[in-house]
């Protein structure tokens, strides 16, 4: 079973900044596209942006412009790879649990829930004055 680590949430005034990252195995960061996704309370678990292993992203319309997501392949024998969120600009609507995800194989929809095979815990992301 593959384990993906988030780390980096926390809480943070309206316009400011906070970086996301995703450890993951060796294997996950060179062949699996990743992503990110957020669930606020009552809300659908919706995508933020999501990478494909040759680097191509796409976004949520709502954070393009404010998110950034890159990944940072493993490099030696025992490290890990990191998958990278760049927020910036936060609202209070970007309050959410913030989960990253890993998929396998091809699939158009990169945006997608059902298109991932693993996921990370969660960690929380609070905008508030």
């Amino acid at each position: 079973q593959e384990r993906l680590a988030e780390s980096g949430g926390g809480s943070v005034q309206p316009g400011g900044s906070l970086y996301l990252a995703c450890a993951s195995s060796k294997y996950i960061a060179a062949e699996y596209y990743m992503g990110w996704f957020r669930q606020a309370p009552g809300n659908e678990r919706e995508a933020v942006a999501a990478i494909r292993t040759g680097g191509s992203a796409q976004y949520l319309e709502s954070v393009k412009g404010r998110f950034t997501i890159s990944k940072q392949n493993a490099e030696g024998k025992n490290a890990e790879g990191i998958l990278w969120l760049q927020m910036g600009s936060l609202e209070p609507d970007d309050t959410a649990v913030y989960y990253c995800a890993a998929g396998r194989g091809w699939v158009r929809r990169i945006l997608v829930a059902e298109n991932y095979h693993y996921w990370g815990q969660g960690t929380q992301v609070t905008v508030s004055s």
